[in-house]
């Protein structure tokens, strides 16, 4: 009768050691996450910009600083899914091509209140001027936060530049002229006109 140990496969091997499986597992989701994710920066698909998308104007582009800096996106997605529910309620599903100019974009899926992608020309200024000034004025039985003082703040015109300069730096096509004209172009605007506007372009360029 032989009293040598039973040799230890590989998979056991494995399975018996913590450290092994950890680098083992964190190794097969980098490759598996480069697999996927690498050939989305050679598809024209996710890398040009849909038909008729333009980039922010100075405006929008400090309503979408406003939109991150309130936390609007904790809330909402800017996301339609190709399913029936999702296009029947919002319309056409959103496309890689439409976010092109979006840095960082606003997908999501999380949606505590609508979608907002489609959004853009749906309401008007009045509305959701109204809407972010005191939600349940339009909807009842809404519980989003009103946010009064966006009334109040004017938007950083002195800024608009630099931002506009990093936009560009990251391939948002803005030319020296926009750039320029971007201080005077949200000269005496509030935030609340700056987010209104930007609420209202968005998908429109697929309208």
């Amino acid at each position: 009768m032989s009293t040598q140990p039973e040799a230890v496969s590989g998979h056991q091997r494995i399975e018996t050691s913590n450290l092994l499986m950890i680098v083992l597992v964190l190794l097969t989701v980098l490759v598996g996450g480069i697999v996927e994710i690498v050939p989305l920066f050679f598809q024209r698909s996710t890398t040009q910009a849909a038909p008729g998308l333009k980039p922010y104007t100075a405006l929008q582009l400090a309503g979408r600083d406003v939109y991150l800096r309130e936390g609007c996106y904790n809330c909402h997605s800017q996301m339609v899914r190709p399913l029936a529910a999702e296009t029947l309620r919002y319309g056409k599903y959103s496309t890689a091509g439409e976010f092109v100019y979006d840095h960082p974009f606003q997908w999501g899926s999380k949606r505590t209140g609508p979608d907002l992608h489609r959004v853009g020309g749906r309401y008007s200024d009045d509305w959701h001027r109204i809407h972010l000034n005191n939600p349940r004025d339009v909807v009842p039985e809404s519980n989003m936060p009103a946010y009064p003082w966006l009334a109040q703040n004017p938007v950083d015109a002195a800024g608009m530049p630099v931002r506009l300069k990093a936009m560009r730096t990251l391939g948002v096509p803005y030319t020296d002229a926009d750039i320029q004209a971007s201080s005077q172009d949200v000269t005496g605007k509030t935030e609340l006109d700056a987010l209104v506007a930007y609420l209202q372009v968005l998908g429109t360029a697929n309208k």
